[in-house]
């Protein structure tokens, strides 16, 4: 479900207070960095991740590889850092607006 304007405005004013949980580095959307930001979304639904300087690709591309690697939608792209939403299928703690 993909999510309209008003869900990413809100989105958005959530991640700003967000830490990164995932990197990616040198190696990219890998399968190790899909795991890790699968098991991220299940524990917290809304993730930040910032992408190294080693890495050869844009974060674009990194975040919308990590968005279908997880069956989840990229809410916000900003320099180096992207943010992930997927709702958990148990106890959704976030409630979007419709």
């Amino acid at each position: 479900m993909p999510l309209n304007g008003k869900q990413k405005a809100f989105l958005r004013g959530l991640c700003h207070e967000l830490n990164p949980v995932v990197f990616v580095g040198r190696e990219g959307a890998s399968e190790a960095v899909v795991r890790k930001t699968h098991l991220e979304l299940e524990a917290h639904e809304l993730i930040k991740g910032r992408v190294g300087d080693g890495c050869e690709l844009d974060v674009t591309t990194i975040a919308t590889a990590l968005a279908e690697g997880t069956h989840s939608e990229v809410v916000q792209v900003i320099g180096f850092t992207f943010s992930l939403y997927r709702k958990r299928k148990k106890k959704s703690e976030l409630k979007l607006p419709v």
